[in-house]
């Protein structure tokens, strides 16, 4: 099945992230409902790191989506725009703030850039 997005943000070490910008900084609060129940995270993005809490207070964005969905992205079997443009999840707040949450999301695992796999079929290694 993979990776829940509780184990995922449990296990978050809020170390530094390169691939961050230096001058974003926002916080980012994710809602998922499951059988009438909603888990709240906020994440709080500042000088390339990213600190997750457990809380449902209110942040510069807030996404909210199934249980379900929110897993698949954890896992890395859905991509955030996918979903976003499926609605599967909704968004409210600064959007700027949910392409780092792209960032913070695994890809797919069979993911490769796009060069890699130009060079592959034009056979330079």
């Amino acid at each position: 099945m993979g990776t829940s997005v509780a184990e995922f943000l449990d296990r978050w070490d809020g170390g530094r992230r390169p691939d961050l910008p230096e001058t974003t900084s926002g916080t980012l609060r994710l809602d998922a409902a499951e059988d009438g129940h909603t888990a709240h995270w906020r994440l709080t993005i500042r000088d390339q790191r990213v600190e997750v809490t457990r809380s449902a207070d209110d942040a510069d964005l807030v996404v909210r989506a199934d249980r379900e969905v929110f897993d698949r992205l954890a896992s890395g079997r859905t991509h955030l725009a996918t979903a976003l443009l499926r609605n599967d999840l909704s968004v409210r707040g600064n959007m700027r703030l949910l392409m780092m949450l792209r960032r913070i999301f695994p890809g797919p695992s069979d993911a490769r850039h796009p060069r890699e796999v130009a060079r592959e079929r034009d056979g330079h290694r």
